[in-house]
């Protein structure tokens, strides 16, 4: 499992009627650090496995009701069902066959060691944890950010990112405010990545993508019905399990689904929609916006009991324009990462023309002028003619344009290059030049480009 930690302890169902044998087995487990469960009949197990999310089921093949082979037959129709252990009195092979062709994990026959029991059940465990890796590796993010550190001189920033060390350890949620560039999701990477959980997934959703009963699904997931797994959904909270969930542009969170997530993080588990099995949480929650929390409960129609239990820590981001004395560092930070390795330096005539402009788009803005800026540089030097600074520059500066190129021209060559450098992947440009791909494809079909034929 490449030493992954899961900060909760393993969920097991133990089915065994027997009951002497199944109290020490759960005194056994439950002294071992799991969570054990202890049932008497298959009926009551399967009620169980259907009411709650467990990791390992630990399944008696002889039991009153339904017996174990019949009970892994149902659970392995469920949605990410755990895996099953069945436990046999007689050993025959005919069984221990049965029991593998259902989908169980493996067979343990009686009498069996109490350490024996402990290992299956951790080697069960770590193969249901690379399934939950599996669903998550779609969304997952792997280093998106250049390196896990802000760049900063400014005093009041330096005090945030200190603040981020002490708080990344806390299992509270954290509320991360900001203008937009300013480095919200930087900052979750960096709760996640200095936390406890950082060897789980960091799984990232912006609240603007759905609404209603979409939003609900998308967080929490779907259940598509008893005995069947179509339509059914692994929502954002459940991917994230073992690691961080980071919500952004919170304000366009619906009601309901504030309410619903409020419920969760109190009782520590939630409902599918349209389901009955109630799913552990098991993730940490960040969340962000634009605003501050008071503004939120004010313009953006957010429950007062959303917005008090979701920012218990609070972290504020200030606009690059107060952060003048880290344009400097920042540019000289961003040339040296378009520079892949080649000494790329920003003139002091540049550098005073982007201490002076506004920066409307904070960091992002900054980051995406000195890569422009980093095409057109000769020399091994971005001057300040190499820049190209929008309606916010100084007075008597605005619409600076380098070497007769027009904006348009540049912007035609800067997509050119991105599309380039990321082998046409649209997702990926879209990325790097922040925008939507939505934007990307239009600026595509509007300077006509064509995607290069793959045997040129």
């Amino acid at each position: 499992m490449n030493g992954r930690v899961d900060p909760s302890p393993i969920r097991v169902l133990l089915a065994e009627d027997e009951a002497h044998l199944g109290m020490i087995l759960q005194q056994y487990l439950s002294s071992r650090g799991f969570d054990v469960t202890l049932v008497r009949d298959g009926r009551a197990a399967l009620e169980a496995l259907r009411a709650e999310s467990f990791d390992v089921a630990l399944l008696d093949v002889v039991m009153p009701e339904l017996d174990g082979l019949e009970v892994l037959r149902r659970v392995r129709e469920e949605l990410l069902p755990p895996e099953v252990i069945v436990i046999t009195g007689n050993g025959t092979s005919e069984t221990a066959m049965s029991a593998l062709k259902l989908g169980a994990y493996d067979f343990l026959s009686k009498p069996y060691r109490m350490a024996e029991v402990e290992a299956i059940v951790r080697r069960a465990w770590e193969k249901r944890m690379l399934v939950y890796d599996n669903h998550a590796m779609s969304t997952r993010l792997l280093g998106a950010a250049d390196d896990r550190r802000f760049v900063t001189q400014y005093a009041p920033l330096v005090a945030v990112m200190t603040m981020v060390t002490h708080v990344a350890s806390s299992t509270a949620p954290v509320y991360v405010s900001g203008e937009a560039g300013t480095g919200k999701r930087f900052a979750a990477n960096l709760l996640h990545d200095r936390g406890n959980r950082s060897r789980g997934p960091f799984i990232e959703m912006d609240c603007r993508r759905s609404q209603g009963h979409q939003q609900d699904a998308a967080l929490f997931g779907v259940d598509g019905g008893a005995g069947t797994t179509e339509g059914r959904v692994i929502g954002t909270l459940e991917q994230a399990r073992g690691g961080t969930v980071y919500l952004h542009h919170i304000g366009s969170l619906d009601t309901a689904v504030q309410a619903k997530l409020v419920r969760a993080f109190e009782d520590g588990n939630f409902l599918r929609a349209g389901g009955r099995q109630r799913v552990r949480l098991d993730a940490r929650i960040l969340v962000s916006s634009a605003h501050d929390p008071s503004r939120l409960m004010r313009e953006e129609s957010m429950m007062e009991q959303f917005v008090h239990a979701m920012t218990a820590v609070q972290i504020a981001l200030p606009p690059l324009r107060d952060r003048v004395v880290d344009v400097s560092p920042l540019s000289e930070h961003f040339a040296a990462l378009f520079g892949e390795g080649t000494p790329v330096r920003i003139s002091s005539q540049a550098v005073s023309l982007l201490e002076q402009y506004r920066w409307p788009g904070n960091v992002r803005e900054l980051r995406s002028i000195i890569e422009r800026a980093h095409l057109l540089a000769t020399n091994g030097c971005i001057e300040a003619a190499d820049l190209a600074l929008g309606e916010h520059a100084h007075p008597g500066d605005a619409r600076i344009v380098g070497n007769d190129l027009s904006l348009e021209e540049m912007e035609r060559r800067h997509i050119s290059a991105v599309l380039e450098r990321t082998h046409w992947h649209q997702g990926r440009a879209a990325d790097a030049l922040g925008i939507s791909p939505k934007t990307l494809y239009r600026k595509i079909r509007e300077f006509g480009f064509a995607r290069p034929s793959p045997h040129r």
